[in-house]
């Protein structure tokens, strides 16, 4: 399983619309290509010295080869729409992670 896990500290001036974009357009959108079979938010519990606010956003797939597949086919699109959204108030790195293992108590 790998996780595509992007990043994102965004400003305050447009936290809440962004948040609201994420969660009723982006994420279902990114879902809808069905190259992820899940994906969630989470936040970023350190202040940054540049303020904003910053999230992870991890979506799930199953395979190294279609992450690659998303990256050709849909990521350009996805990213325009955000940097027209959202421009100078966001800033996002991706990381790519492979899960080795899970343990459950």
């Amino acid at each position: 399983m790998i996780i595509y896990n992007v990043t994102t500290n965004i400003h305050e001036s447009v936290h809440d619309q962004w948040l609201k974009w994420m969660q009723e357009k982006h994420i279902p959108e990114i879902l809808a290509t069905n190259k992820f079979s899940s994906a969630r938010i989470v936040k970023v519990l350190i202040e940054e010295e540049m303020g904003g606010i910053t999230y992870s956003v991890q979506y799930t797939t199953n395979s190294k080869a279609t992450l690659e597949q998303y990256y050709l086919e849909d990521a350009p699109k996805f990213r325009q729409e955000a940097l027209e959204l959202f421009a100078d108030k966001m800033l996002s790195f991706r990381t790519e992670l492979e899960v080795i293992s899970e343990h459950l108590s």
